[in-house]
């Protein structure tokens, strides 16, 4: 017997919830900006959230898997409706950090290559899980790192997780991944288009180059936008 499908049209997909990854230099408002999401839960491991401390706002710290793993645990359960993890350069060094303190199956101290390798295979999965929660909007907030040549001059921008491959395959996971960065003028913007310097995206197709960093706001626009095209 034959198995059968089920045809369905794109014009019905609508988010039930939605994932950001986040990346700027340290200072320029990316704490604030998680704390503008729809009902969030911050975890952090930065001791960092002096920023929004006029906020009543939950949030837990977490140093190594152990505690990543109760945090999501939480998250899929808790009231809250956006789970920000603020951010993760620093939850995946502390993470790092424990690893290179411990010792590998046979004996020895893990350190370089393997250490890496650890941490891919403990914080991979995790970033996956913490993205599939389903009716949860997760925000990943990641530090930037400079990339320059040997002449030193910039070749790119990119967020920072220590490691190679993580950093490279966080922007493919998400929905949306946005620069934040400030103008002339010193005001603070979300760049959602990539450029020559910067890998951004906004897979729903209805952002402007650049947004007000304000996320219930682009949640609200984005879902807006998309019930149009059924009306």
């Amino acid at each position: 017997m034959r198995n059968k499908i089920e045809v369905k049209s794109t014009r019905d997909i609508r988010p039930d919830s939605m994932k950001f990854v986040v990346y700027g230099f340290s200072g320029v408002g990316k704490t604030r900006l998680g704390a503008t999401a729809p009902n969030p839960f911050f975890i952090s491991a930065e001791r960092g959230l002096l920023s929004i401390a006029d906020r009543d706002i939950p949030y837990c710290e977490v140093r190594n898997v152990d505690e990543m793993q109760a945090a999501y645990e939480y998250s899929k359960t808790c009231d809250n409706d956006t789970i920000v993890l603020d951010s993760l350069s620093e939850i995946a060094t502390s993470v790092l950090s424990n690893i290179l303190k411990g010792k590998s199956k046979s004996g020895n101290k893990i350190h370089g290559e393997a250490a890496y390798g650890a941490l891919l295979e403990a914080m991979g999965p995790f970033i996956r899980n913490f993205r599939d929660i389903p009716n949860k909007h997760v925000v990943f907030l990641v530090k930037m790192k400079r990339i320059d040549d040997d002449q030193g001059q910039i070749v790119k921008y990119e967020p920072y997780i220590p490691g190679k491959a993580l950093p490279f395959d966080l922007p493919y996971l998400v929905d949306e991944t946005f620069c934040m960065q400030l103008d002339r003028k010193g005001e603070r913007f979300l760049q959602t288009q990539a450029d020559r310097y910067r890998d951004c995206k906004d897979r729903s197709g209805v952002l402007d180059e650049k947004e007000q960093p304000d996320l219930t706001a682009i949640i609200n626009k984005i879902n807006s936008k998309l019930n149009q095209t059924t009306e």
